[in-house]
């Protein structure tokens, strides 16, 4: 009875010393990750000239849409399409080159506005070329709403020199 005791005992302890010696070691390789001397990531110099460059382009199509409204409050179905298929065509572009230069992190959600955007767009294209007044009048809503969203996708370094500019 003894002996049974002792073994007990002994295989009991052996389990508390294996369960400590785990709990050390995952404690241990979690402060010794690496992270502590790690930089938050960043956009490099070249990819925010890129962005900034790209920038420029966009918000200049996005600083035409006063004169878009005005063809849209006049229904002129021709000047609108013109517009669009002009100063405004290089816009999908420009968001492309954006995104593709944005941290990994920020990529999905400036993509979904970009999308977003060109949709928005291309809805504008179809409700003029439709001669459609209150679907222009919808559509041109989006476009504005939709160009706003994407400029706070610019990160905050680009914003600040496109304002100073």
């Amino acid at each position: 009875m003894v002996l049974s005791l002792v073994s007990q005992l002994r295989a009991n302890l052996q389990r508390v010393a294996v369960l400590c010696l785990s709990l050390c070691l995952c404690f241990g390789l979690a402060a010794c990750d690496g992270s502590q001397g790690r930089k938050a990531p960043t956009i490099s110099d070249t990819d925010l000239a890129v962005i900034q460059r790209q920038a420029e382009g966009f918000l200049a199509a996005r600083d035409r849409l006063p004169d878009l409204a005005a063809l849209v409050n006049d229904r002129n179905w021709v000047f609108t399409r013109n517009l669009i298929h002009g100063p405004m065509q290089e816009v999908g572009r420009q968001m492309l080159y954006i995104n593709q230069r944005l941290l990994p992190a920020d990529r999905a959600e400036a993509t979904e506005r970009a999308d977003n955007l060109k949709a928005a767009l291309a809805q504008l294209d179809e409700a003029a070329r439709l001669q459609d007044g209150e679907r222009l009048r919808k559509a041109y809503i989006q476009v504005a709403r939709d160009f706003g969203l994407y400029a706070q996708v610019l990160p905050p370094q680009v914003q600040d020199a496109l304002k100073q500019a």
